[in-house]
């Protein structure tokens, strides 16, 4: 039985957000564990210490600003790289 095309799209863009989800995921538990293992020095307690909170707190926002800024840089090279490779297009006659 031959899937109908809405189907077909419907199931892509599941595969799309599950893609989208997990990427997420996989950041979230990467920085989940980079500031934990930073952080957390002292386990004689359940209280989390002002120190280690502060730390965690710290290293969330400067992991998240540093993320924000690559993904920003990225964008403005792919602009460039496009811009170029129409250029480039246009120049040879291949457009």
């Amino acid at each position: 039985m031959a899937k109908s095309p809405e189907t077909v799209s419907l199931d892509q863009l599941d595969k799309d957000q599950m893609k989208t989800f997990s990427d997420f995921l996989m950041s979230y538990n990467k920085l989940s564990e980079m500031c934990f293992t930073d952080c957390v020095r002292d386990f004689t307690s359940r209280d989390v210490k002002d120190t280690e909170e502060k730390c965690s707190l710290n290293c969330m926002e400067k992991y998240l600003k540093m993320n924000q800024r690559v993904s920003q840089r990225f964008q403005e090279f792919q602009m460039i790289a496009n811009e170029n490779a129409l250029a480039m297009a246009q120049k040879t006659g291949k457009l």
